[in-house]
């Protein structure tokens, strides 16, 4: 065949053409993954959310000070004045993998810079360590599809993304990568190389988890398919050693981190892949004292005691906790009826549950293509032709893709887990199908090629659909939008100097000591850019602190100064957002504020103050009442009052809040610059002057007037 002639030899290996296709499409997923993950870069070249600021500075501080350093820093601009020891509470491996990284190839460039484009190369470097996995499951086309499938889906590329230094991209790179060397050494014949990836393996797992904590969801269908490896598995004598090989690597790595070792080691995600090590042992033992027509009952009996005495011990952990529970996020992901429980983890809007339409916005056709692998794994395993696809390998793929489509239906963030299942079966499946259709010869010559150039016309169709229809809607086009620090994460797609002016500001005109106060989603802004503590950020570390910080703003604006006194806290920082009608009134500016700023997350603030909403929100659930605008530091410190309220299909204006009604606002600095009540307005960001018919990504810095004496 063509593709096996050889084009150059070099020693032992010898490149052929199939190995130049492959090279190819691997460099064409790449690209192909780069390009739609650095669209948001025509916006502006910044770091993406929240999170990736802190990362940066973490990463910045062991560039300046060096690694060993980096573990003994109790980082001070944290949740004033507690501080953070940053090794026991973040993402250490992402941080000194950065590091390390700019060390080697940063090559002068500023760090900034650097981690802007780190998720891009690691988030593209994905589509080579996924075709490695799937070509392990279902050989080299399956995983060149799989490369390519990766490089345009939609839930990884916007976990991912130009300025997206967060967690996931490298943690999905990690995990993808251990799971290749597990199935890749399980596979292996030859025992020494067996043995390095069941190491590597071993060591790459907790690596993934120190990088983004959702990792742990790896550890469940590693778990689950190690309970099947007794039945599936004739070789037992090399997976008595292998498996806990892997296993105790795993844990002896876990322990070199501190907040490794307490959460996951000695926890359910610990538990998850020691008792299943333990039950191949135990089990393998079982067979090899059974009778041979008894070997798969008492084995399958043994699980199914193990299976129960499990549940029993999750029921009585319940209650007494003698195991360490993971944090409530990922209890939610196992348990998706605890999604409305907390009002806190609810606020994110990241933790939302996946709706249907989401879920088939996100895979459409990957569905389809999956459901073809599923069923193509089961007949395959039926006729038993295992020279394709082993058994142990459609157990595994079938085991991840039902894990990680339940997980997903948690959190929207999850459905990166999602992505990779379904990418992994629909590779499988869609290389069967064209094996099977190119195999084909029953037909005529001429017919069977219009068949088959009909069918590969026809997939192509399919996968292209999603990536290119809708025209502003498909899945590359929905990838690109705005980092949040340009247009502080509001509904409107504009690329600001709002923030980081602001940022600028506080930064060259407040004391070094300066406290600053806010809703915890702007504290790493402030303590990055700012260089300034803060109350509260978004690690979330102390759930009372964000309460306290939700009740102050609900507070009468003395008892909220009197809050903020005993916080020590020298400014307030608060953020609205929405938009200049094109119409005003008398030269009155005219605004709606419905863009996603502080407006539009005061329920959020009402719920986790535990404070009754009617009091403070209209039945719309949004509409301040009068005593939000009259009594709470919050409606007093938007610099706007409502002036009547407007049925914008009707064109109906009411001076009082109906049904329906959309209040409309105009300008009113409650707080002056020059007042002597308990705050100052000292800073207004520059879209608060936005002209006709623009958006106002607002951000206003008061100052606490320490010299105030409340009336109350």
């Amino acid at each position: 065949m063509i593709s096996n002639v050889t084009l150059v030899s070099l020693g032992k290996f010898d490149l052929k053409l199939h190995h130049l296709l492959i090279i190819g499409i691997l460099s064409l997923s790449f690209s192909i993954s780069f390009l739609v993950r650095s669209q948001a870069a025509d916006y502006g070249w910044e770091l993406n959310e929240f999170d990736p600021f802190f990362n940066y500075r973490a990463t910045q501080y062991v560039v300046d000070n060096g690694i060993n350093a980096y573990f003994e820093w109790n980082d001070e601009l944290s949740w004033y004045p507690h501080g953070r020891d940053v090794s026991q509470t973040s993402q250490v491996v992402l941080h000194v993998t950065a590091a390390v990284t700019y060390w080697i190839f940063g090559g002068g460039m500023d760090l900034y810079d650097f981690t802007i484009l780190f998720p891009v190369v690691f988030g593209s470097l994905s589509t080579v360590v996924i075709f490695a996995l799937v070509r392990v499951i279902g050989g080299t086309t399956a995983g060149l599809l799989s490369a390519l499938l990766f490089s345009v889906s939609l839930p990884l590329i916007v976990r991912g993304t130009i300025g997206w230094f967060k967690s996931e991209p490298l943690g999905l790179f990690l995990g993808i990568l251990a799971l290749y060397f597990l199935l890749s050494g399980l596979n292996s014949k030859n025992t020494k190389i067996a043995i390095v990836k069941l190491i590597a393996a071993g060591i790459t797992v907790p690596l993934s988890i120190s990088a983004w904590g959702g990792s742990q969801f790896f550890i469940i269908p590693i778990g689950i398919f190690f309970l099947t490896l007794p039945f599936v598995r004739s070789d037992h004598k090399f997976i008595m050693w292998a498996i806990p090989l892997f296993t105790a690597t795993v844990f002896l790595v876990s322990l070199s981190f501190e907040r490794l070792s307490a959460s996951f080691t000695f926890g359910l995600g610990g538990a998850s892949l020691l008792i299943p090590t333990i039950f191949i042992v135990a089990c393998i033992f079982i067979q090899s004292k059974s009778n041979e027509n008894k070997k798969t009952r008492n084995g399958l009996l043994f699980l199914a005691a193990i299976l129960i005495i499990g549940a029993s011990l999750l029921i009585i952990n319940a209650e007494s906790e003698f195991l360490s529970l993971p944090s409530y996020r990922y209890l939610n992901a196992i348990n998706p009826f605890l999604t409305t429980s907390i009002p806190l983890v609810d606020s994110v809007a990241e933790h939302a549950s996946t709706t249907i339409s989401q879920s088939f916005f996100f895979h459409s056709i990957l569905m389809i293509f999956a459901g073809l692998g599923i069923w193509f794994m089961i007949k395959n395993q039926k006729e038993r032709n295992s020279n394709f696809i082993k058994n142990d390998a459609i157990l595994f793929s079938l085991i991840f893709g039902l894990i990680g489509i339940y997980v997903s239906s948690a959190f929207v963030r999850l459905e990166v887990f999602a992505s990779i299942s379904l990418i992994i079966l629909s590779s499988v499946g869609l290389s069967i199908l064209v094996r099977n259709v190119l195999n084909n010869t029953e037909s005529k010559k001429s017919k069977n090629l219009i068949i088959k150039s009909s069918f590969l016309a026809g997939v192509i169709i399919l996968l292209v659909i999603p990536i290119s229809f809708p025209e502003n809607g498909s899945w590359v086009t929905a990838a690109k939008s705005p980092p949040t620090i340009l247009n502080g994460g509001t509904a409107y797609p504009v690329s600001t100097n709002d923030w980081t002016e602001s940022m600028e500001w506080i930064k060259n005109n407040t004391p070094k000591d300066a406290v600053i106060a806010s809703w915890w989603d702007y504290g790493y802004w402030i303590s990055t850019l700012g260089e300034r503590a803060s109350i509260a950020d978004n690690s979330t570390l102390n759930s009372q602190i964000i309460e306290n910080l939700a009740k102050m703003l609900m507070s009468s604006p003395d008892q909220a100064w009197k809050m903020l006194t005993e916080m020590q806290s020298d400014y307030v920082v608060v953020f609205v957002s929405g938009q200049r009608l094109a119409v005003d009134n008398d030269d009155q500016a005219l605004y709606v504020l419905q863009g996603g700023g502080d407006e539009s997350k005061k329920q959020w603030f009402i719920r986790i103050a535990e404070e009754s909403q009617p009091k403070y929100l209209e039945s719309d659930g949004m509409s301040g009442t009068d005593h939000f605008w009259n009594e709470t530091l919050l409606g007093k410190m938007f610099p706007f009052t409502p002036l009547a309220y407007v049925n914008f299909q009707t064109n109906q204006q009411s001076a009082t809040y109906q049904p329906g009604f959309t209040p409309v606002y105009v300008k009113d600095i409650k707080y002056p610059f020059d007042s002597n009540g308990p705050f100052r307005l000292v800073h207004a960001s520059p879209s608060f002057n936005a002209e006709k018919g623009q958006p106002m990504i607002g951000v206003f810095i008061y100052q606490v007037n320490k010299d105030y004496v409340p009336t109350n």
